[in-house]
């Protein structure tokens, strides 16, 4: 598989940065749900919110950078994850942490607490799940274009990929795949974003 250049961010996007959007905009079925609570962890990464007021963020932040800023794919999504060990089951090597439910309790903790990656990124396949730009089809990458697959063109759910807080295991292998309807929201479903042109019509 072969994917054109991209930047991704470093973090899930906080609460603080999600704070600056919603001072500005006015999101897709407003708030985040528990905004309130969520405002008391500035650090941690905002949760509770649509694929489409992710979606809205990206378009937000865009307008603000001048740049093409955009929900990333799974493609994109699991490249970045593996961190240029693309034989690697997780971020950090093969196997799981021995200790998985010391670090979370009755929600995410605060971005970047691990250790990054080879690029340098945080959180992936931990922490929360995180919306991705396609729809989701559980047959996809068998049919999918060697260059740059984006997922296909209709669908009922969009993917999403990483591990959750909320999980008994709280980690996912780079390649899990997991999707929900675009409309729902849960308290561990986040999102980061991608500095790079749409390539899907």
């Amino acid at each position: 598989m072969d994917l054109a250049p991209f930047r991704i961010g470093k973090y899930p996007v906080t609460v603080s940065e999600y704070l600056k959007f919603l001072e500005e905009r006015t999101a897709p079925d407003g708030e985040p749900q528990k905004w309130e609570e969520q405002q008391e962890h500035p650090n941690w990464p905002v949760v509770n919110v649509t694929w489409y007021q992710a979606v809205a963020y990206c378009e937000w932040l865009a307008a603000l950078w001048n740049l093409p800023v955009r929900l990333p794919t799974e493609a994109e999504w699991e490249f970045a994850a593996r961190g240029g060990f693309p034989q690697r089951l997780y971020p950090w090597g093969d196997t799981l942490p021995a200790k998985q439910s010391d670090r979370w309790r009755d929600g995410p903790e605060p971005v970047g607490r691990g250790e990054p990656n080879g690029y340098g990124l945080f959180d992936m396949c931990q922490n929360v799940h995180e919306w991705c730009s396609d729809w989701y089809d559980p047959g996809y990458y068998a049919v999918s274009p060697q260059m740059d697959p984006q997922g296909p063109q209709h669908g009922v759910r969009r993917a999403s990929k990483g591990g959750a807080w909320r999980h008994h295991i709280k980690f996912s292998r780079c390649a899990a795949r997991s999707s929900i309807p675009p409309d729902f929201r849960y308290a561990d479903y986040g999102f980061r974003v991608v500095v790079a042109p749409s390539r899907q019509s």
